[in-house]
């Protein structure tokens, strides 16, 4: 089979690297995920083992595909052809039999649409499972960045020290909105503070918008969360911490600014766009059952 698979991060770089950084956009998390392992360590998502994987048409032939998973969290595929990952649910299928007890369950896959998809139907024809959208998602890249349209009242600036509990609650309130896990939300808020990369927007001093931006690897930032609690929405505020987050990530050396939305909020999808932000991609989740 033309998939390898390895437990060891180093490996993954040095065989997979390049390909990933060749094409950011369509690996950014993966990107993103492997650079806060190699800081922090393999148990930065979770207790479970992370698994990598990287694909080549030939034996002896480039990397052209890869994905990787932090258990308890749903297998990521990076860029890769669709026969790839039918090849690779597959694979995966006949590896769980020879799991050991206890092993994570793999409960879902996310990334490319086309190849998600391709993932999700091979799996469900291998094990019986069903096989769910879960979120349906789109990938945007920064074009030339715009004013938004009615600029909001405030300023931005870096998140500190004393803005700690105000950001884990928001961080708790974003994820449960959003319905995704963050392990450690105390850990996550306190390792982007100290990197510089979550920025507040405030008015009359109050903060009421965050956005962070994604350390810069291979040329890439990506822009995430934005969060408004629900008592500042509609006043622009997400769209001018956005924006500041955004200057940032170019200021810091990013050649391409990157950031998901839900595709079932109309809102996020339309702001985004009109401080400059272009369509790449649509993405989704599986969840898998039964």
């Amino acid at each position: 089979m033309p998939w390898t698979i390895s437990s060891s991060l180093d490996d993954f770089r040095a065989r997979a690297g390049g390909f990933l950084a060749a094409h950011p956009a369509a690996n950014t998390v993966l990107l993103t995920i492997t650079d806060r392992l190699a800081a922090r360590g393999p148990h930065y998502y979770g207790d479970g083992v992370p698994v990598f994987g990287w694909w080549r048409a030939e034996p002896d032939g480039p990397v052209a595909g890869a994905f990787l998973r932090t258990p308890p969290f749903a297998l990521r595929l990076g860029l890769m052809p669709e026969s790839a990952a039918a090849e690779l649910a597959t694979e995966l299928a006949g590896a769980r039999v020879e799991a050991p007890s206890g092993s994570a369950a793999l409960t879902g896959a996310a990334g490319g649409a086309a190849a998600t998809l391709a993932f999700g139907a091979a799996w469900a024809a291998a094990t019986g499972a069903t096989s769910t959208v879960r979120t349906n998602e789109r990938l945007y890249r920064l074009g030339e960045l715009t004013d938004p349209p009615r600029p909001p009242s405030g300023r931005s600036r870096l998140a500190g020290a004393t803005d700690r509990e105000l950001l884990i609650r928001w961080f708790t309130e974003f994820a449960e909105a959003v319905d995704i896990r963050i392990p450690d939300v105390a850990t996550v808020v306190d390792d982007r503070t100290a990197a510089r990369q979550l920025h507040l927007w405030e008015d009359g001093g109050r903060p009421v918008a965050v956005a962070g931006a994604s350390a810069v690897i291979a040329g890439m930032s990506r822009i995430g969360p934005v969060y408004t609690p629900a008592d500042a929405r509609g006043r622009g505020y997400a769209s001018g911490v956005t924006a500041a987050a955004s200057v940032a990530a170019l200021a810091r050396g990013a050649g391409e600014v990157l950031l998901y939305t839900d595709l079932a909020n109309p809102t996020s999808n339309s702001i985004y766009q009109q401080i400059g932000y272009r369509p790449v991609e649509d993405c989704v989740e599986l969840a898998f059952g039964g």
